[in-house]
């Protein structure tokens, strides 16, 4: 096992290494972040649980358990809370559980019908006031239970690829995400700090974090361009990034989610080091 600082605690996310890279399975995933120092597999699946927990691992960040693509519906249409809330209701009572942190929310896609570009568009005043009625109904319980929604603020602006942007969503703007959650005011509602989508969108990353180091609940890493690994084909330079998390006292998890592009086991060597401050 390696052995790290300690000031970052280390994630895996889980589909980076399943459905992409080797296609990893659970098992071969928890031996990999036993041997580098990683505490947690994150967006996985309850029935990975028990292995995971086996390791000694937890996972940081759940998935909110909705079908299809989950960053498309969510709490900026009302057509879709029912359904929302439901999935990651049941999320929560399952991190309480288990003794895990955190399930992740998502904005949604702008469109009426998620799935149709062409069924108008709610605005934005409009989309903020529907997430703040929709987590107000699920944040009484997330409360009850102690378990931290992480809302997620992505990039629309590369199409080039289904996981690398999400032309269409509503939250795309940082500042209009931290609004939104400084809006609801709990502490059970924190942003997911996601490294590649902020360089994209909004840049000034360092700053942003002192921006937002009162709402920051997870963190995510990813090179950019191409969402690849942290080497030095992209330009994001992370160690300063991390020592900044440091700094604003962050306590939480950074999780690795580039799309590898080479040998899977090298590349999170490289992130854990590289990020390891």
């Amino acid at each position: 096992m390696t052995k790290l600082k300690g000031h970052i605690h280390h994630s895996i996310v889980y589909w980076c290494f399943n459905v992409a890279g080797d296609k990893w399975d659970i098992e071969k995933m928890c031996q990999v972040a036993k041997e580098l120092g990683c505490e947690s597999i994150e967006l996985a699946d309850p029935e990975t649980w028990p292995t995971l927990k086996k390791h000694g691992l937890v996972c940081a960040l759940a998935p909110n358990g909705m079908p299809g693509a989950p960053f498309m519906k969510g709490f900026n249409n009302p057509r879709y809370h029912d359904e929302v809330i439901a999935s990651t209701t049941k999320m929560i009572d399952a991190c309480a559980a288990a003794g895990f942190p955190s399930v992740i929310a998502f904005n949604g896609y702008k469109w009426r019908d998620a799935d149709d570009p062409k069924s108008g568009e709610i605005s934005l005043e409009e989309g903020a006031d529907n997430c703040v009625a929709g987590f107000k109904k699920i944040l009484g319980h997330a409360e009850k239970k102690g378990v931290t929604l992480c809302l997620e603020h992505l990039n629309s602006r590369d199409g080039s690829h289904p996981m690398k942007g999400h032309p269409g969503y509503q939250g795309d703007d940082l500042d209009y995400v931290a609004k939104i959650i400084r809006r609801v005011g709990s502490d059970r509602l924190k942003l997911l700090f996601d490294n590649y989508h902020v360089q994209i969108m909004n840049g000034d990353v360092i700053r942003r974090i002192e921006e937002c180091k009162d709402i920051i609940g997870h963190v995510h890493t990813a090179g950019n361009p191409g969402r690849g690994e942290l080497d030095d084909n992209q330009e994001i330079n992370y160690p300063p990034i991390m020592r900044k998390l440091v700094e604003i006292g962050y306590k939480g998890f950074v999780g690795h989610e580039f799309i590898p592009t080479r040998d899977p086991l090298a590349g999170l060597k490289q992130a854990v080091s590289l990020c390891d401050v």
